[in-house]
């Protein structure tokens, strides 16, 4: 199984960062860096507003059922993307692009960043020229993509578990 590490970027939704750390747990994620506008639970040294950070927290908590405490988190306001590649991270966009191939044919690398972006408009094309890899979830319905929690479950689901016995 891949060392996987998650970046969410600009995520707006509480209850999708909620499911996200639920997801990541799940899957065994290392870490899960969060960056831009996303909103995060209360961490150490945390300079918001009390009342904001609470809020917050308790909103996130109401998907994420605890995992929020159990999963290693971080909270910058750019993706770290060029500390993970030096430590070996291989950054995978998943999002529908020229250049993405479908998830299932991608083979993870032993070392996994998987970037993510807004629930609309995706990953800021910017991010995307520096991702490694692009994958995409091909799509069998008239919708254009899935909710970005079950993307990332999906995707993780892939690049976690599918050639394991597990």
């Amino acid at each position: 199984m891949p060392e996987i590490v998650l970046l969410a970027h600009n995520i707006r939704s509480t209850h999708n960062v909620g499911s996200l750390f639920r997801t990541a747990e799940g899957f065994g994620v290392a870490k899960i860096f969060i960056s831009g506008y996303t909103p995060y639970p209360t961490q150490q040294s945390d300079t918001r507003l009390p009342h904001i950070r609470e809020k917050l927290t308790k909103q996130i908590n109401k998907t994420a059922l605890g995992a929020e405490a159990v999963v290693p988190f971080e909270y910058s306001e750019n993706v770290p993307i060029e500390r993970l590649k030096q430590a070996g991270y291989r950054i995978v966009g998943l999002e529908q692009d020229a250049r993405s191939q479908p998830l299932v044919q991608y083979k993870a690398p032993e070392k996994v960043a998987l970037l993510i972006g807004e629930e609309v408009e995706g990953i800021d094309a910017d991010l995307r020229k520096l991702c490694d890899d692009i994958v995409e979830i091909p799509m069998a319905g008239r919708k254009e993509s899935f909710n970005v929690s079950v993307a990332a479950g999906i995707a993780l689901y892939q690049l976690a578990l599918a050639d394991s016995s597990l």
